[in-house]
């Protein structure tokens, strides 16, 4: 059965940018969803054509919905419910490494901090 509208949390969830009904709705709630530039209520409807963006931690999904689903459903066809325009992950080797001490090294000294505070652009 096709609906005119869906629920943005529930949407969310069925397309599989969400892990859980609950995690779309507390997300919504946070502000990370978005509906066409505006901050998003759980209760939000979604029509085909909308633009979806969900933050989650670094990363950034943007979406356009073309098919509106309410139940949850495989990821090849939940695939085919959105076309993605989510900017692509910076290279591995433009992604800086967390430095890691010696084992066994101690903590660092307090001139050894203010060189970490700086390298990290803090001080």
């Amino acid at each position: 059965m096709e609906r005119s509208s869906v629920r943005i949390d529930a949407w969310v969830w069925a397309v599989r940018l969400a892990k859980t009904r609950s995690r779309a709705t507390t997300a919504c709630r946070a502000g990370h969803v978005r509906l066409n530039g505006e901050r998003a209520k759980a209760s939000a409807t979604v029509v085909p054509g909308d633009r979806v963006e969900v933050r989650g931690g670094e990363t950034v999904r943007i979406v356009e919905v073309t098919r509106l689903l309410s139940k949850r459903v495989g990821a090849p066809v939940a695939v085919m419910a959105y076309i993605d325009h989510s900017p692509k992950p910076p290279p591995k080797e433009h992604v800086a490494l967390a430095g890691q001490r010696d084992r066994g090294a101690g903590r660092p000294t307090k001139r050894e901090r203010r060189q970490i505070d700086k390298l990290r652009g803090r001080g």
